[in-house]
């Protein structure tokens, strides 16, 4: 009997580089980036930076360090940060907000609908001065989209006044935007119109674009300065990194490639609804399951040849360049076949 291929839905991070993308890496300009800025990750840096209109921008090894490379500099040690609840620098990130950058996470209730809060709810936590034994309320770190909830989008006008409620209560603005660039597509909107208002900004060039490894740390040129001592700090400095610079400049040659992915999550929703499956339409390429039994059913579709995980307490399928959408139409075969 032949055995099926596997289907591999767990995260957009499993792609691996094309042939296009190993070429451009086994020929890029490089040199030792730590003594001297390697060219090809200089023109990442400033391409990046060019898209999301910031002064300056930093590649770090993951979007985990990129993250926590902002909260460092943007916190002291105990001041307070807000983030809306399950968000990945709170849940997926080994507590290095607190471990190393110093701050204590609040978790925000999803009061304005999956993986976001509202303007009032920051008033509410951060809009007065604090007792002298209180804590202080120093920043607002945002996460577009919400890896947690979904792959949900935050809409422009929701961001604009989370950013607005930021201000008037004094506080910094980071955003988490891993998959700024789903959120991106999703809208129709230029990557820069969603980081309007922010301090510093993280987006991932190994997720949906498919490079094998980085992410991107951007502000101010003062914030890129002290950033790039931090990130040697913790251990990400690189020596010729043009060659992994090279795959990330390939990666944003495609964001517009998301939308195939965004469709074929659409396509792989609404198969599993027509199968009795518990799914909420996704906005961008997460979809999750409510099942009875979390864990049966992932052993379930693993013995389908489809692999998936777990997420929020529902089955998390992830579509990515990888997985075409004759694959999403083999993977809901397979699970109407078990049925």
């Amino acid at each position: 009997m032949t055995q099926q291929p596997l289907l591999d839905f767990r995260s957009d991070t499993v792609t691996k580089p094309d042939e296009a993308m190993r070429a451009a890496m086994a020929s890029a300009e490089v040199a030792d980036d730590v003594l001297e800025h390697d060219p090809t990750m200089r023109a990442l840096e400033e391409r990046v930076a060019g898209l999301l209109n910031t002064e300056a921008a930093l590649w770090v090894p993951s979007g985990s360090m990129g993250n926590l490379i902002a909260l460092f500099l943007h916190l002291r040690r105990g001041d307070r940060f807000l983030a809306a609840h399950s968000s990945h620098v709170l849940d997926n990130e080994l507590g290095t907000a607190a471990w190393i950058a110093g701050g204590m996470p609040y978790p925000m209730d999803w009061d304005a609908g999956p993986g976001r809060m509202s303007a009032a709810a920051i008033h509410d936590i951060a809009g007065s001065e604090p007792s002298y034994h209180g804590l202080n309320t120093t920043l607002l770190s945002l996460e577009n989209t919400h890896n947690a909830a979904g792959g949900t989008v935050m809409p422009l006008e929701a961001h604009m006044q989370l950013v607005a409620a930021a201000r008037e209560c004094r506080l910094r603005v980071h955003l988490d935007g891993a998959r700024l660039w789903n959120a991106s597509v999703a809208l129709g909107v230029a990557p820069a119109e969603l980081t309007v208002g922010v301090d510093t900004v993280q987006v991932c060039l190994s997720k949906g674009l498919g490079a094998p490894v980085g992410s991107i740390v951007a502000g101010t040129e003062e914030f890129v300065v002290e950033a790039r001592r931090v990130r040697k700090m913790l251990g990400g400095g690189v020596r010729q990194g043009g060659i992994l610079a090279a795959a990330g400049l390939v990666a944003l040659d495609r964001v517009d490639d998301l939308a195939d992915d965004h469709a074929n999550a659409k396509l792989l929703a609404e198969g599993l609804t027509e199968l009795g499956w518990s799914v909420r339409t996704p906005e961008t390429n997460i979809v999750l399951a409510a099942v009875p039994d979390l864990r049966n059913a992932i052993k379930m579709l693993g013995r389908l040849g489809i692999q998936t995980g777990p997420m929020s307490g529902q089955v998390r399928f992830v579509t990515h360049r990888d997985l075409s959408t004759a694959d999403v139409k083999d993977a809901l075969h397979r699970i109407g076949s078990a049925s």
